[in-house]
């Protein structure tokens, strides 16, 4: 399982969990830590101005560990409306294209997936990923539009 954090500039961080592993709250912790080191080395001056997060309603994503972690890193967590999968960029942007991208392909072992992945994102300029979060932006007002109704 890959753990993606992106924004309009591009990929953040990347995480790999091998196979068959549970996804702990202190799991999830340490993900935040490792955003905030990467987002004050790629995104200098982002911290001060202060950072939206925008994940789905896991479980692991609300245990109190996740929270606490979260708020001691001073990102603001956004809601994500519950049964809205189509507010979740990475599944409808980010996952879609990177299937299509390596669909067919064949690996000898993870390492040969992972580096895929990554040249994958390296090969997309920024004007893609803000297409994304502009997105976003569309299907959050068509949201709001039907009060909350599936779009």
């Amino acid at each position: 399982m890959a753990t993606i954090f992106w924004d309009a500039d591009g990929i953040l961080l990347i995480d790999y969990l091998q196979q068959n592993t549970k996804i702990p709250g202190q799991y999830c912790a340490n993900l935040i830590r490792q955003l905030h080191d990467s987002v004050k080395q790629k995104r200098r001056g982002k911290l001060r101005r202060g950072l939206l997060l925008l994940h789905d309603n896991a479980p692991v994503h609300k245990s109190r560990l996740s929270l606490a972690v979260i708020q001691e890193w001073g990102f603001q967590l956004i809601n994500h409306p519950a049964y809205s999968p189509d507010l979740a960029p990475s599944d409808y942007f980010l996952f879609g294209d990177l299937k299509q991208s390596l669909r067919g392909t064949r690996f000898g072992d993870d390492h040969e997936l992972q580096s895929a992945v990554e040249e994958h994102f390296e090969s997309h300029d920024k004007t893609n990923f803000l297409n994304g979060l502009k997105n976003l932006k569309v299907r959050c007002e068509k949201y709001t539009e039907v009060d909350g109704c599936y779009v």
